[in-house]
């Protein structure tokens, strides 16, 4: 089977060994029959459980998100996948689909789309939708985006071509207005590029900063890290902000926050004019009265390591520290993609944090799984 590209039909009627949706299926399917012949012992009793477990042994990010994943299933939400004549997102919208999280959008040409689809030997679903920017750019889009744009140099005409010819604009516009409740997107274009085209149709809410959160889920501890996606060079005053939403998100997601402001340096040693940043957002967070730990400036190693911190006897963490605040996207840029193609650990992210409504933007390339799993993050932001 080396290099084919299996697709159920015809010629491929009996799963290969290693087809990974069997893990799922047949120890599922086996108990079941165990259990009605009155050969098991042990009767399953939550069969969905069950099946949540094995999903995890195949995917590692099922465990840290399967509350997550729940809470979507309990009230499944419309997202839009703008990119809907990728192979990706077919695929994607059908799992996210399946596994019960909402109605998908497919946004493209209605026949690119179909003829995908078929390319593909697949059917889709009555619960989900195709919709075509050339037959379907309803008017009030273009109003929208010219309420916004026009005074900032754009025309009347320019928000209507956006519209037509613009699938991430197309896609925004719809969440914008109501008719969608959240969007992914991001396979075929640069991360920054995107985000552009998305902040001229959905702004920052109020009192806010947009930034990017990653995930970092390891067998031993989730880790998160902030800006990992938008401030090249922030100030401390970002900075403090970036450490209160990423403490309120990371709460949000069932974790206690201990977040760690990061540096080169550890508490003025050596003493460098970044490290001066960092120990100012700390003295702003100081004012602000915060409800979570935190600390810093300090090294990575010192933010994680209990003997390192030991040290340090007056560092207010009372253990390791589960969010970085990163002093710049370079860094917070390179050591997550490190991790990532390191292995032995999952990167989700990064998340967008920030926006007025819920958008995720994927890393180009992104595997099916990771567009299901953000799309499923972004409708868990319109589900709170």
């Amino acid at each position: 089977y080396a290099g084919k590209h299996l697709t159920y039909g015809p010629d491929y009627l009996i799963p290969t060994p290693f087809d990974p949706r069997l893990i799922v299926a047949v120890p599922k399917a086996v108990a079941r029959a165990a259990m009605e012949s009155g050969v098991a012992r042990r009767p399953i009793i939550d069969m969905a459980a069950y099946e949540a477990e094995l999903s995890t042994r195949l995917d590692p990010t099922a465990a840290g998100l399967h509350r997550l994943f729940e809470q979507v299933r309990a009230a499944p939400r419309r997202v839009v996948f703008a990119e809907g004549e990728e192979e990706k997102s077919i695929r994607a919208a059908l799992s996210f689909h399946n596994a019960g999280f909402g109605t998908p959008v497919l946004i493209g040409h209605a026949d690119r789309i179909r003829d995908a689809v078929a390319g593909l030997g697949l059917t889709l679903p009555a619960g989900i939708e195709v919709r075509s920017m050339s037959a379907d750019s309803h008017p009030r889009y273009a109003a929208f985006l010219y309420e916004r744009l026009q005074r900032r140099g754009a025309l009347e005409r320019d928000c209507q071509r956006l519209v037509n010819r613009d699938r991430n604009t197309f896609a925004a516009c719809m969440v914008a207005t109501g008719d969608a409740d959240a969007m992914v997107t991001g396979l075929t274009r640069n991360y920054h590029s995107v985000l552009n085209h998305i902040t001229r149709v959905v702004g920052a809410a109020e009192g806010r900063r947009v930034l990017g959160l990653s995930m970092i889920l390891a067998r031993e501890r989730t880790l998160f890290v902030a800006d990992t996606a938008v401030h090249q060079s922030p100030s401390a005053e970002e900075l403090a902000d970036f450490a209160e939403q990423a403490a309120a998100e990371t709460r949000r997601l069932g974790h206690e926050p201990r977040v760690a402001l990061v540096s080169f340096a550890n508490f003025g040693n050596p003493d460098i004019a970044r490290g001066e940043i960092v120990r100012r957002a700390v003295e702003i967070l100081d004012g602000r009265r915060v409800g979570f730990e935190y600390d810093g400036e300090m090294g990575v190693d010192v933010a994680l390591d209990p003997e390192l911190r030991a040290r340090y006897p007056f560092c207010r963490l009372t253990g390791p520290a589960n969010i970085l605040i990163m002093p710049g996207l370079h860094s917070a840029d390179i050591s997550t993609k490190l991790l990532h193609g390191m292995g032995g650990q999952s990167v989700i992210g990064p998340k967008l944090l920030g926006l007025a409504k819920p958008v995720q933007i994927l890393p180009m390339g992104a595997t099916v799984s990771t567009m299901v799993t953000m799309a499923a993050i972004a409708a868990h932001d319109a589900v709170a």
